[in-house]
């Protein structure tokens, strides 16, 4: 819990690059419900980095879709495409700490390279690890060098002492004080990019800066992204930002077992909406 003088805060960030689905309700139902049950504030913000996807119609859809719910939130509603500077700064603080390193691979060029030894095959290969790239003539990306990253905290014993506490349920069923592993960070997480190669943030720096700037204290999403928590949480520890709880929650998949996506109208709730539905038979699909 926060402590007894913070109020609680709770946020849904969706990305403006399709209509919400069921998935998208629950999270944010989840979190409304949790703030309001709590007495604190429920915020929505608009996760648009992606320039070439987001629309400011799905923008406006988010929005109606969340009022037919029922849910009400804070204004003005903060978007992501407005806090570059932001996002700037704490990579600034990164690289000044010795910390990130340009990339300009493509996606072709990881996907030939062999992956390392004991390491997950979507990690990145260090392919420009320790390369000069200056020349290359092509936009870089900015990487995280894991290695030197759990070095700077202290090493494995340091980030072992680090925790954050999950209030939902992971993937498999974990809940309370969660420890990180040093030795997974950098098998299955490895030299994540931070910056992208046009100049955007990526989700994983933005959406830490960003829950410590709203002062979020619990942050809701998809077990999914379960996976990504100890990342976030070692970017907070070497950017000096606050932890939030965690509350990871169930995928809601289809009829064959498939995750819903944004591209499936099926399942959007504007398309639920149309045939007729009602709020509490959305809170019933997701098991509320």
């Amino acid at each position: 819990m926060p402590p007894a003088d913070r109020q609680p805060v709770e946020r849904f960030a969706p990305s403006p690059t399709g209509r919400l689905h069921l998935g998208h309700a629950l999270s944010a139902i989840l979190a409304h419900d949790a703030a309001r049950a709590a007495g604190g504030r429920f915020l929505l913000r608009i996760e648009d980095l992606d320039a070439g996807r987001a629309r400011e119609a799905f923008v406006a859809g988010i929005e109606a879709d969340l009022a037919w719910l029922g849910l009400r939130w804070e204004t003005p509603v903060l978007r992501q495409s407005a806090r570059g500077a932001a996002y700037a700064a704490a990579l600034a603080r990164l690289d000044a700490l010795g910390l990130l390193y340009p990339c300009v691979c493509t996606r072709a060029e990881i996907a030939a390279a062999a992956p390392q030894e004991g390491a997950d095959e979507t990690v990145y290969p260090g392919l420009c690890r320790g390369r000069d790239v200056s020349g290359a003539g092509r936009p870089a990306a900015l990487r995280l060098a894991m290695d030197r990253a759990i070095d700077r905290l202290g090493g494995p014993d340091a980030i072992r002492a680090l925790t954050f506490e999950e209030c939902g349920a992971g993937p498999g069923g974990e809940t309370g004080r969660m420890a990180l592993d040093p030795e997974a960070l950098i098998a299955q997480i490895g030299d994540v990019a931070l910056g992208r190669k046009d100049g955007a943030a990526s989700y994983h720096l933005a959406v830490v800066v960003d829950d410590a700037h709203q002062g979020v204290t619990c942050a809701t999403r998809g077990e999914d992204l379960f996976a990504s928590t100890p990342l976030h949480r070692l970017l907070q520890a070497l950017l000096g930002l606050p932890t939030p709880r965690y509350r990871h929650h169930r995928l809601i998949r289809d009829a064959a077992g498939r995750r819903l996506a944004k591209r499936d109208d099926a399942r959007a709730l504007a398309t639920l909406r149309a045939e007729g539905a009602t709020p509490e038979d959305v809170r019933r699909l997701v098991g509320l």
